[in-house]
């Protein structure tokens, strides 16, 4: 079983959901991005999120593609965000990397799967990928032993669930709502009725993402879903204040109170 399929069933014998926290590799540098993940992980996030900054990404809003920009302006690159990886996964936290298709294609896709692998990571969400035209990572995860996560939404049919999740290991990726990243004041009234569907075609878990901001969203979230992925939220705290020792206050306080919503799920 992998680490990511470890931590949901931990999280399920205590009754709750595992929240997942995502942060762009390289923001606001490849040390800072490290510090920040790592104070996630100590304020209580379960599993971290490392996402490789990409100039083109179609699913992140506003502030992950500001996050990006800063990333990629700062010079990361791929091999930074495998030096993250393994610095974040020796806290003892699994780390899963969020990813566009084009960087794993540059880099190599069986490189890259043995290399993610080196360094400790889970697996990969891959948002812009869909199982049809996966052959290659199906098989460099298989043969390197990683998670592959794909993403359903609200508007996947029954039938494209039930396929989608045959091809997921780990667990599966729930948009709660249509369109970019970005928290909400209100989470997704579909993202329950997607959950449900899913139960009926997988005993994977289930993560949902997309709006979630707030202690309180967690909870609810948590509430009906196996795993809370919050993603923008988290980064604002690292965007909006003046210093690096600010946002990394603001980061652990929230890091808190979204791990004390998954605590404490409203159900």
């Amino acid at each position: 079983m992998s680490r990511i399929g470890v931590a949901f069933d931990k999280a399920r014998a205590d009754g709750r959901a595992v929240l997942v926290g995502c942060m762009p590799a390289g923001f606001p540098t490849v040390e800072g991005s490290i510090a920040a993940m790592t104070a996630m992980v100590e304020a209580g996030v379960d599993v971290i999120e490392v996402e490789i900054p990409y100039s083109d990404p179609v699913m992140d809003g506003p502030v992950i593609q500001k996050a990006s920009d800063i990333a990629l302006a700062g010079g990361v690159r791929t091999a930074d965000t495998l030096r993250i990886i393994e610095a974040v996964a020796a806290t003892g936290a699994p780390v899963v990397t969020m990813t566009y298709w084009n960087p794993i294609e540059q880099y190599g896709v069986d490189a890259f799967a043995r290399d993610l692998a080196a360094a400790g990571g889970t697996g990969l969400i891959t948002p812009d990928l869909i199982p049809e035209e996966a052959d290659e990572w199906l098989a460099a995860s298989d043969a390197h032993g990683l998670d592959r996560t794909f993403l359903v939404s609200p508007s996947s049919t029954d039938a494209r669930l039930r396929m989608t999740v045959e091809h997921c290991r780990g667990f599966v990726y729930a948009t709660a709502i249509m369109g970019v990243t970005g928290a909400r004041a209100q989470t997704s009234g579909a993202a329950p009725i997607l959950v449900s569907r899913l139960r009926e075609v997988t005993d994977l878990p289930v993560g949902v993402g997309l709006g979630v901001g707030t202690g309180a969203q967690a909870g609810t979230v948590a509430g009906y879903a196996d795993g809370v992925i919050v993603g923008s939220a988290l980064v604002r705290c690292l965007l909006d204040p003046p210093d690096e020792a600010a946002g990394l206050t603001a980061l652990r306080t929230l890091s808190a109170q979204l791990a004390e919503g998954v605590r404490n799920p409203v159900r």
